[in-house]
């Protein structure tokens, strides 16, 4: 079985590691180039470990591009995992393997398809989410699934100790199947629509905080997009005070200087960075 790897992210390099870990080896490996979307969350190169085991890496633009299916096919590749991938793979990509693509997501699919898994889950306030192994399909997470894992949110769970639990769910179902994978004994299921929900994506203005939220809704965000995201903030004149960790408190704040009024209280930040705006004249 001869299986290829797309992956641009740090949940997509564990994967590869553990499947090395396990005596599984990988016939191409395929990321961005090293310019593109260097700010994403997570970031990885792979470059070391390409070169450590001796495996082709393509660095390309887009996961579509000609150059990908080339390589699909001259590598007569069966099953290509394609992980923390913001772009859509479309029909000529998803058919050019054998067997298909494979992916995960990091929902109990098909509740939160979409974008931002892990900073939705804490602003809804799940008590639980998870990673789903699926095969990739036309649709936005519609695959046939193949397992998942069930991951706990604790009640102060934050963005930075979620995304280790949803690594540590990535290898623990690359582990669990790899063999099915390679000795071609996947069982796939279909999801349930009715229960099927969509997440938006989220950009880096959405982590603003306004005077209107309450101290709930300011605390999640504030957990919900510190690192590996780029922060809460709160701008006031000419600074930009962006937050990783905070405490919220009602009646009077604790100190003015450093506390944000809010709708029903002061979110009061612990460990932020004060960025000075530059004002229009």
């Amino acid at each position: 079985m001869k299986i290829a790897f797309a992956t641009v992210v740090q949940l997509g390099l564990s994967c590869i590691e553990e499947i090395y870990r396990i005596g599984g080896e990988l016939e191409l490996l395929i990321t961005l180039e090293d310019e593109r979307a260097k700010h994403k969350s997570g970031r990885i190169y792979l470059d070391e470990f390409s070169n450590k085991h001796n495996i082709p890496l393509v660095k390309i633009e887009n996961i579509n591009q000609a150059e990908v299916i080339n390589a699909l096919k001259e590598k007569d590749i069966d099953w290509l995992f394609i992980i923390g991938w913001s772009q859509i793979a479309k029909k000529e990509l998803l058919d050019t393997p054998k067997l298909g693509c494979l992916g995960m997501h990091p929902t109990l699919l098909p509740m939160g398809r979409g974008r931002a898994a892990i900073p939705w889950a804490i602003i809804k306030g799940l008590e639980k989410t998870g990673v789903t192994m699926f095969k990739l399909d036309e649709g936005v997470d519609t695959g046939l699934v193949l397992g998942q894992v069930e991951i706990s949110i604790e009640e102060r769970e934050n963005a930075t100790t979620l995304y280790k639990k949803v690594n540590s769910a990535h290898i623990t179902l690359m582990e669990k199947y790899w063999n099915d994978i390679v000795n071609n004994n996947v069982t796939l299921e279909k999801q349930n629509e009715s229960l099927a929900t969509y997440w938006e994506g989220r950009q880096a203005e959405d982590g603003r905080i306004s005077n209107q939220m309450t101290c709930l809704e300011a605390d999640r965000l504030v957990r919900a997009v510190t690192k590996p995201y780029p922060g809460a903030f709160y701008e006031d004149n000419n600074k930009k005070i962006i937050i990783w960790t905070a405490k919220t408190a009602t009646g009077e704040a604790v100190d003015e200087s450093i506390s944000i009024k809010l709708k029903d209280g002061y979110i009061i930040p612990i460990d932020y960075e004060i960025e000075i705006l530059e004002v229009v004249q």
